[in-house]
């Protein structure tokens, strides 16, 4: 199973206790981390967090420099943690406005964990849906231009394989905390029969024992693709 999250509601969660707006995303992280011990024996396979959108850059930049801080701190601290778990580590989005050093702490944690072969967990900074497909159609444009492609050649398995989520595929269940009905240009092309969660409960209230009732509710649903 492949869970996509949401982790809507730091800041209000902090504004609501008259808490900084910084709190609220440290105990945010305790959330995910609650979250990815558990992750395997749930069955789940695959996590892909949506940490930074491509939205989020109009946020204050002192709001931007803790989450980026907390990333970097996170993977330094965790780096051999994840790695004698089994889990492999990847980023998706983009890298250009990154600071050097989170660069670098990426990097590292990506080059660590890559023959890990149990927990997969992709981590979506600086990442939008609709920044995804216009990456993908400016590699196929390429593609066909120097004539590594056709048009006859454009299917939907070829935007997967070019796709963020090529290593694990699309995910089955996106859960979204904070209490907004929306995807927030998460997994655009991916989520088209995702089974959709929305969550009146802010991120870092969500429980663990939450996320396995969700889970639970999940695999009583009857997922048609279409059919009958």
């Amino acid at each position: 199973m492949h869970i996509g999250l949401i982790m809507d509601g730091n800041g209000r969660w902090a504004a609501d206790k008259g808490l900084p707006r910084a709190h609220g995303h440290r105990i945010g992280v305790k959330r995910i981390e609650e979250c990815i011990r558990v992750a395997p024996s749930c069955g789940i396979k695959a996590l892909t967090l949506y940490a930074f959108s491509t939205e989020n850059w109009k946020r204050p930049r002192t709001e931007i420099e803790v989450i980026f801080n907390l990333i970097q701190s996170q993977l330094n601290k965790k780096a051999q943690e994840l790695k004698d778990a089994n889990i492999k580590i990847r980023f998706i989005g983009s890298r250009d406005k990154l600071p050097k050093n989170l660069i670098k702490s990426i990097k590292f944690i990506e080059e660590s964990t890559r023959d890990r072969t149990g927990l997969n967990i992709n981590v979506a900074v600086d990442y939008g849906g609709r920044d995804e497909i216009v990456k993908i159609f400016k590699e196929l444009a390429s593609d066909i231009k120097i004539g590594r492609a056709t048009l006859s050649d454009i299917n939907e398995n070829l935007i997967d394989q070019k796709s963020e989520l090529a290593d694990c595929g699309p995910p089955d269940l996106i859960l979204r905390t904070g209490g907004e009905k929306r995807l927030s240009n998460f997994l655009l092309w991916h989520s088209a029969y995702a089974e959709l969660s929305f969550i009146d409960v802010k991120w870092p209230d969500f429980t663990t024992e939450e996320l396995i009732e969700q889970i639970e509710i999940f695999k009583k649903r009857v997922r048609k693709y279409g059919d009958l």
